[in-house]
């Protein structure tokens, strides 16, 4: 019987999202570290996993063979080779959607340098993404972040500069948006959200690799009332269970150790929501350009010589 997994769904969100990924997602959730580390193992590398025997993939989980038997038990299967078995099935049900994408991919990749490659990864990673988003889900978000006293947009490392992306995109159609991670580190971060109340929203971006501090300072915004909006990779990882609203964005890439790309995207289609959400934010788009006008390169400045010109003797 082949599972049934959203012929839109991302090969890692399919595969949470199918009967085998959810009862994964529910060991990673209340499993025993060992458990977790079993689960959150099978989630990211399903691919590895159907090649692995029963002993690499103990050792590659840091524990015994045992536990992986009592594991595939638990899980309602007879032994570990069918739970591998199940494993595959899955991930075959869930690659076939986007078999043609990667077969595309691979005939560009072929005559391509590295990075035209990385470029095709790129558009590959926005098509999954984009074919597993819901619209829907977008206009309740902006809904939120209308109603919303203050919208905190947290991100580290990776997802500093999506972090700012979006708190420049939310800027003129929010009450009060606030980076909070943008003038220092975990502690300014910290200091930021130590006020955060039910009325406010705090949106969380983390890609691999996430970042520790992230955990903490979402769980402790959504234990103090505010509505969490998690944007990040997979159903596997960390920020996903602590969302009360999750968009996922493909961030697999060949090279780099995650890839920007999809999240960017998602950050704009986000913006392109809120921003077309009432026809408030259309007075408010006037006053934002209005503000701005006199510091944007225009049709006028040029023709009449405004601009700085360049002193004389230096080069372009």
């Amino acid at each position: 019987m082949t599972p049934n997994v959203p012929s839109s769904a991302s090969p890692d969100i399919g595969f949470a999202e199918s009967s085998l990924g959810q009862s994964l997602l529910r060991v990673l959730a209340e499993g025993s570290a060992s458990n977790r580390a079993i689960a959150d193992y099978l989630l990211r590398k399903q691919v590895r996993v159907t090649a692995l025997g029963i002993g690499e993939l103990a050792e590659a989980c840091e524990v015994s063979t045992a536990t992986i038997s009592r594991f595939a038990r638990d899980l309602g299967f007879k032994n570990y080779a069918a739970m591998r078995g199940a494993v595959a099935e899955t991930l075959q049900s869930v690659l076939q959607p986007v078999e043609k994408l990667r077969s595309t991919i691979a005939r560009k990749a072929a005559a391509a340098s590295p990075a035209l490659e990385s470029l095709s990864y790129a558009e590959a990673g926005i098509t999954a993404t984009s074919r597993a988003l819901d619209g829907a889900q977008l206009d309740r978000i902006g809904t939120v972040f209308t109603k919303a006293r203050t919208v905190y947009v947290m991100g580290f490392g990776l997802s500093s500069f999506l972090a700012g992306t979006l708190a420049m995109h939310l800027q003129p159609f929010c009450q009060h948006v606030v980076e909070v991670a943008a003038s220092g580190g975990t502690e300014v971060a910290a200091s930021h959200l130590a006020n955060i109340t039910s009325k406010d929203v705090l949106v969380a971006i983390s890609l691999p690799r996430y970042t520790l501090a992230v955990v903490p300072l979402t769980r402790f915004a959504r234990d103090h009332g505010a509505t969490v909006v998690s944007i990040t990779d997979s159903p596997a990882s960390p920020l996903a269970e602590l969302g009360h609203h999750v968009l996922y964005a493909h961030s697999a890439h060949p090279v780099l150790p995650s890839s920007g790309s999809s999240t960017l995207a998602v950050i704009e289609a986000l913006a392109v929501s809120l921003m077309t959400s009432n026809k408030a934010n259309v007075a408010k788009a006037a006053r934002h350009t209005e503000a701005i006008a006199a510091y944007l390169v225009g049709e006028h400045q040029i023709r009449t010589g405004s601009m700085q010109k360049k002193p004389k003797g230096r080069k372009a």
